[in-house]
């Protein structure tokens, strides 16, 4: 990586070069990981955004093991911070949290060895950092630094929004000689604003990474059979694991329970299972015991599992923010990884009720309601849109693109799996004219059964099965052809009018569909095939010279070895130091120190028996 000339004295420095290499077997730091770790040596105040995998946590494990002193991690999750220190002690760095799942004599012991200086980080949720007996021990130990881990969480108008938050405000006045550092994958300028506002940041170091995840492959599909499609996108993962996000609890456990059926590893996960199913699930999943989890938003965050090969979408996001915090948990090992998003117009509808509700129950104000409906209708455009989904999320969060002339090759509008359908224009003529023959009376429903020529006592009684339009579209399939009428509407050239009995209605734009003064684009259904997939080159890159017997024979020895530890398989190597594994064949502890993930520690504590694999797997090969 280049590193900017005037940062190589400190952020660069051989203490720094040493302490990567020694705890995390990396030889060289990623884009702004330098500026970063630079500010928080200096004790600079900043304020970092850098999307998930971009290595963020890095920036503040660092600069506290060059420097020495305590540093206070304030982190959102119990499961997170245990995800983190697991991850950090493995690789011999002296770390611990402090949260009520620990017992009375565990916290004593933690906070004993922190008056002695004993840890470089010290994990805290924010509603315990204010708490006065854990601000007294703060005035007795030496804090140099405070990390707010999820910065946009303390921003009303960030797309997770936690009151808690607010009340870190108070460090700057409780502590002010101490630096204050903000950390967050996703935020827009007005987000990031607002954070270095609340938090009383003092000429921070603002770093904005490439919000751009190269590595992520995008994939739009229309809604049509859920189930199906998102065993299609299972079955291409070659035994990877997977997060699947619903929109309501009843979702979750329905599709968790119809994968189950199917032979999947898998297991529903949301608010309203209790504290042991929910403890339970996450630590399956990141053992590798269980391949998908299907969740609402609350699953996620609190993972730090860095194997994650797809993450689906079974419900549109309520933001691009949202879309982007959630898909940045595929592939943060660096690895090619899928995101699919099955849209439907439905689910904007059951958004805008809910968002409403919000309202009417007295939880949100018309102006937060505006702003959530503004972001609703952003990440409505990304899915309608035809243009490079890397390009569109880009644009999003401001920053330009590099546009290449054969495309991103990582999403489906630049692998050409989008197919427009031939005589888009005549199709939805036949739909808005079905709407106007009908009266403009009726909703999405029984304008599909006239076009489609069902014969009912609803439509026998109206005449409507003598009209020109009756059975014009047939051959289309029922949720086919319901997801064309979505598609119109989401192009605004037809209304669905709100309330509990939507019709649907022209406007001048249908209108001028109908005369000719407009052409459609309606993208295929695809019902009844299988959806073309483009793999992307990226993925078959990653596989290249990578032995998968000899990779899957490693994943075995690490979960062993895991479990045996009781943490996360990935605590003890990533996938990418794996697939490196399978492919160079390492024969020494030498060439095991020149594998991506191996410092000092883990060559000690696992390199052993995985040369002896290696070598076992050789020799049977012979």
């Amino acid at each position: 990586m280049e590193v900017h000339a005037e940062l190589m004295s400190d952020a660069t420095s051989p203490s720094v070069t040493e302490i990567i290499r020694r705890y995390w077997g990396f030889d060289e730091l990623r884009p702004l990981q330098a500026e970063a770790i630079e500010a928080g040596i200096k004790g600079r105040d900043s304020l970092v955004v850098l999307a998930t995998g971009s290595g963020k946590s890095l920036c503040y494990q660092v600069p506290a093991a060059v420097r020495g002193g305590t540093d206070i991690i304030v982190s959102p999750l119990i499961s997170l911070m245990k995800d983190q220190v697991d991850d950090l002690t493995a690789c011999g760095y002296p770390a611990a949290a402090l949260h009520s799942n620990l017992s009375g004599e565990e916290q004593h012991q933690i906070r004993r060895e922190a008056l002695a200086g004993g840890y470089r980080l010290l994990f805290v949720s924010p509603e315990r950092l204010v708490m006065q007996n854990f601000l007294d021990l703060l005035r007795q130990i030496e804090v140099r630094a405070f990390a707010i881990d999820e910065a946009h969480c303390i921003s009303h108008w960030g797309h997770d929004f936690r009151p808690e938050y607010r009340r870190l405000a108070g460090l700057r006045e409780m502590f002010p000689g101490t630096s204050i550092h903000a950390f967050t994958a996703t935020a827009t300028e007005r987000v990031r604003s607002d954070i270095v506002s609340q938090l009383g940041l003092r000429d921070p170091k603002v770093l904005v990474g490439n919000f751009d995840r190269a590595n992520l492959i995008y994939r739009v599909r229309p809604k049509l059979d859920l189930r199906r499609q998102v065993m299609e996108v299972l079955d291409g993962l070659r035994g990877g694991a997977a997060i699947v996000y619903c929109l309501s609890r009843k979702d979750t456990e329905s599709l968790a329970g119809s994968l189950v059926t199917q032979g999947v590893r898998a297991a529903a996960y949301h608010a309203g299972l209790d504290r042991k199913t929910r403890t339970s699930t996450q630590e399956d999943f990141a053992a590798e015991r269980l391949d998908v989890v299907v969740a609402t938003v609350a699953f996620g965050m609190g993972i730090d599992r860095s194997d994650v090969r797809a993450v689906i979408h079974a419900s549109l996001p309520q933001s691009i923010e949202h879309f982007q915090q959630e898909t940045g948990r595929a592939g943060r090992d660096g690895l090619p990884a899928e995101c699919v998003l099955m849209y439907s117009y439905a689910d904007v509808i059951r958004w805008q009720s809910l968002l409403r509700h919000g309202v009417e129950d007295g939880g949100a104000s018309e102006d937060l309601l505006a702003a959530q409906e503004k972001l609703l209708t952003e990440i409505q455009d990304y899915c309608g849109s035809l243009r490079c989904r890397h390009e569109a999320l880009a644009r999003h969060f401001g920053q330009e693109y590099e546009r290449k002339e054969e495309g991103c090759g990582a999403c489906d509008v630049c692998l050409g799996d989008i197919e427009v359908m031939a005589e888009s224009t005549v199709i939805a003529r036949k739909i808005l004219s079905a709407v106007a023959r009908t009266g403009q009376l009726f909703g999405i429903g029984y304008v599909v059964s006239v076009l489609r020529g069902v014969v009912n006592e609803q439509v026998r009684s109206r005449g409507h099965d003598r009209l020109s339009t009756f059975g014009l579209l047939k051959d289309i399939p029922k949720k086919g052809l319901t997801n064309l009428v979505y598609q119109l509407i989401q192009q605004e050239l037809l209304v669905r009018t709100p309330g509990n009995r939507p019709i649907l209605k022209l406007n001048q734009r249908s209108v001028d569909v109908l005369k000719g003064g407009i052409e459609v684009k309606l993208t295929e259904p695809a019902m009844g095939k299988r959806p073309r997939k483009t793999r992307a080159r990226a993925e078959e890159d990653s596989w290249e010279g990578v032995d998968q017997g000899l990779f899957e024979r490693l994943r075995e020895l690490r979960r062993e070895i895991a479990d045996s530890r009781g943490v996360p398989a990935y605590v003890v190597f990533g996938d990418r130091s794996l697939r490196e594994m399978a492919r160079d064949r390492p024969s020494t502890p030498g060439e095991l120190t020149r594998i991506h993930g191996v410092g000092q520690k883990k060559l000690d504590d696992f390199g052993p028996i995985f040369l002896v694999t290696i070598a076992g797997y050789v020799a049977a090969e012979e």
